[in-house]
């Protein structure tokens, strides 16, 4: 498939080499390597347990097409695994496409975009990139759209099968759902900061075994609000979910965040906010994002989970920025251990860019974990429990025909 692609690829390149104005037709690439000690992120580590290293990458050739603003094309293909994963002369291939769609646009707003493509929505918190993970989200989907000046609307529409069945409509594929829909409304307010969102999803999971699966449907609703006067950014959202998760269990949850964001001038800022989460199943949102770096809790927390934020960013140069975040975690419910404090989290990152199209990035985090952490997540909390990483990011346009 590799070889296909590339052939493809470069076919295009040619053909549009000669392209007329109202076409463009772009290349870009991403070489993106990033090392990690572990010693604890992810799942905090027990006293015998030894840290670990690795590292890992993500090469990523990416083909734009746009023609007189009524047909865009995109063709993404990428390669990621760690260091040492293959032998030096396998002959088996790691590519795969993150992005295959077309976009046609009807005018006066309308479009429709079908094929495989990211989901990215308001604050990534329920459909975002997952842009951290190495090979990050996609999408197999139909998306529906109108978008006129203050008002967006989108329908999406997907429906998953691992083979072309000849009878039945059992799915035992890899993806986390059978089938979704989802309608989306934003509206920016005119000549204000103010942005309102509204979501309404709902998602099947196969359930039992083929010949004697059913599906089962979980549904979520809930807004993203957004104002950002002046030096400001304040943001909140509310979701709540009813119906049957993937577990076959019945759900009745909710979740609500709040943060305010202040610049107190150009090199300082500081944040707060608040999470809480009742038994809410996070979905498709770009998590490492927002519960801490060590991503303890991308998954749902039984219990439920309160998360106290606060956090200062300087620029310290025009290309570099420091960031030194704090979370508070407690459970909603109560653990087995009578108390709800899960512990104390410490994120640092530092971002510079060395040169153009080239970023270097790392972190380092701590956790100080309870018996409640240990109860809850697993790990023993009288560990220390560490992680640190370094990136280098490079991501050149590498030709453009304007």
């Amino acid at each position: 498939m590799k070889k296909q692609l590339i052939t493809l690829a470069l076919l295009l390149l040619a053909i549009t080499a000669v392209a007329q104005d109202e076409q463009q037709f772009t290349v870009d690439a991403q070489l993106r390597t990033r090392g990690e000690y572990n010693n604890g992120a992810g799942t905090p580590r027990n006293e015998s347990q030894l840290p670990a290293t690795f590292i890992n990458s993500r090469a990523r050739l990416s083909f734009g097409y746009q023609r007189n603003n009524n047909l865009e094309l995109k063709l993404s293909v990428q390669h990621t695994g760690l260091w040492g994963q293959n032998n030096m002369n396998a002959n088996d291939s790691q590519a795969s496409l993150n992005e295959a769609w077309a976009k046609l646009k009807f005018g006066d707003g309308f479009f429709a975009q079908l094929g495989r493509q990211q989901l990215v929505y308001d604050d990534e918190r329920i459909l975002g990139s997952l842009d951290w993970h190495v090979s990050g989200n996609w999408h197999d989907a139909l998306r529906l759209g109108y978008e006129h000046q203050q008002h967006k609307m989108h329908l999406i529409l997907a429906l998953n099968q691992a083979t072309a069945n000849n009878r039945g409509n059992y799915y035992g594929g890899p993806m986390p759902y059978k089938n979704m829909q989802t309608l989306w409304y934003h509206y920016q307010a005119a000549g204000t900061p103010l942005g309102i969102s509204l979501i309404a999803m709902n998602l099947g999971h196969e359930t039992g075994e083929a010949g004697h699966g059913k599906t089962k449907y979980l549904q979520t609703i809930g807004t993203d609000l957004s104002y950002k006067p002046a030096a400001f950014d304040i943001h909140g959202a509310f979701y709540y979910q009813t119906g049957e998760n993937a577990s076959d269990s019945d759900i009745s949850a909710w979740m609500a965040s709040a943060k305010v964001g202040y610049q107190i001038n150009p090199v300082l800022g500081v944040h707060a906010g608040y999470d809480y989460r009742s038994g809410f199943d996070q979905l498709f949102g770009s998590h490492h994002m927002f519960y801490g770096t060590m991503d303890y809790f991308t998954r749902n927390v039984p219990l439920g989970l309160q998360n106290l934020l606060a956090g200062i960013s300087a620029k310290t140069a025009k290309s570099t920025l420091l960031q030194l975040n704090y979370h508070y975690f407690a459970t909603v419910h109560q653990a087995i251990t009578g108390k709800k404090s899960l512990g104390h989290e410490i994120d640092f990152q530092a971002t510079t860019k060395l040169m153009k199209n080239v970023t270097l990035m790392a972190g380092y985090s701590t956790m100080f974990g309870t018996s409640t952490m240990d109860a809850v997540v697993g790990g023993y909390h009288k560990s220390w429990q560490d992680w640190a990483w370094v990136s280098l990011n490079i991501n050149p346009r590498l030709f453009s025909t304007k």
